[in-house]
């Protein structure tokens, strides 16, 4: 198999993908039930996983604020390119006689857990393929990051009834994560717990990152319900300045109650489809501990900076958003008229 392994993986790198791995069934064996690939395909015996690297360009400008679109432009265009390339080394595998399957890179649900698509639970969870056969490795956020561009990567995969030749996880010695925890500081929702640790095993391998908390914190925030930092001295890319909760119980009914103005507000042009949330869109104005992580130490400190210096984001009557002052935020928040300034905080 190792003119299709080579080829598989030469397509992938050609047609974007920044580094490939494949994994087997028995590399999968007693890890969480999101690595059984049976699940999408019964009879596979493989799974290529591959990454997309986001352009390292936007980033700046996301984290100091001076540009929202320019990487949601970018963030979408590159899960669209992950999701490309699944597709045609799925077909590229099936043309060759081996039954393989796609798997979109972002937004896709298992059905037939408790709650179905609301337990957000992936098919085939794109990260520990990834790990597991060293596309990357895990940081303490949980992200999976890569020795070129850190975190900032969209991941893909394809799972096949080919038995492709499998890659190795990458040595513990190239994980530049040092516990800095700026993924963690970065995060106006408490998702990243950031002390206690939680770990997997796939064939008798044990990988770890940090504890989550509930995953609605990452949908209320990331998904612009809410984005001002408890300190009130930055925000994510949201104008809304709803209540953070402290406790994951409350997050969910915080949510509930922040729906209505999320969609009487003006929306960003570009919004990513996602059937979980209101109007089956939802805005992307965060993502700040993915994008933060990079193998430079002094480009995450810097990104930090910048994030924290970088104000907080308001809405002008004409739905433009851009970065004030904390001082000033109150001002316009103030001088707005009850029932406008209900759709950004409590009245």
């Amino acid at each position: 198999m190792d003119k299709i392994t080579n080829r598989a993986k030469d397509l992938a790198l050609s047609y974007g993908a920044s580094a490939v791995g494949i994994v087997t069934n028995e590399m999968l064996s007693g890890g969480p039930p999101s690595t059984d690939l049976a699940y999408v395909l019964p009879k596979a015996k493989s799974a290529i996983s591959f990454a997309v690297p986001l352009s390292q360009d936007c980033i700046d400008a996301w984290f100091s604020k001076q540009s929202h679109a320019d990487h949601l432009q970018n963030n979408i265009q590159t899960n669209v390119i992950a999701s490309g390339i699944s597709l045609e080394l799925a077909n590229y595998l099936n043309q060759k006689g081996y039954p393989s399957v796609a798997l979109t890179a972002n937004t896709a649900y298992r059905t037939d857990s408790k709650s179905g698509i609301y337990d957000e639970i992936p098919p085939i969870s794109h990260r520990y393929l990834a790990v597991r056969s060293g596309v990357g490795f895990f940081g303490l956020s949980g992200n999976v990051l890569t020795t070129s561009e850190g975190a900032a990567i969209i991941l893909g995969s394809v799972v096949t009834e080919a038995q492709l030749l499998p890659t190795e996880p990458m040595p513990a010695e190239k994980n530049y994560c040092d516990l800095c925890r700026l993924c963690k500081a970065a995060c106006a929702s408490g998702y990243i717990h950031g002390e206690e640790m939680v770990s997997v095993t796939m064939g008798g391998m044990e990988f770890s990152y940090s504890k989550k908390r509930h995953h609605s914190r990452c949908d209320y925030v990331c998904g612009g319900f809410a984005g001002l930092h408890k300190s009130g001295k930055w925000s994510t890319w949201s104008p809304a300045r709803f209540p953070i909760p402290e406790t994951d119980e409350a997050f969910h009914p915080a949510l509930v109650n922040a729906v209505g103005p999320y969609l009487k507000r003006q929306r960003p042009e570009l919004n990513v489809y996602n059937v979980l949330m209101p109007g089956d869109q939802v805005e992307l104005t965060c993502g700040n501990c993915q994008l933060i992580c990079h193998p430079d130490k002094d480009l995450r400190k810097k990104r930090y900076r910048m994030l924290m210096e970088s104000g907080v984001i308001v809405e002008n009557p004409a739905g433009k958003r851009e970065a004030v002052s904390p001082v000033e935020a109150k001002k316009r928040l103030a001088a707005m008229d009850p029932a406008t300034r209900a759709l950004y905080e409590e009245v």
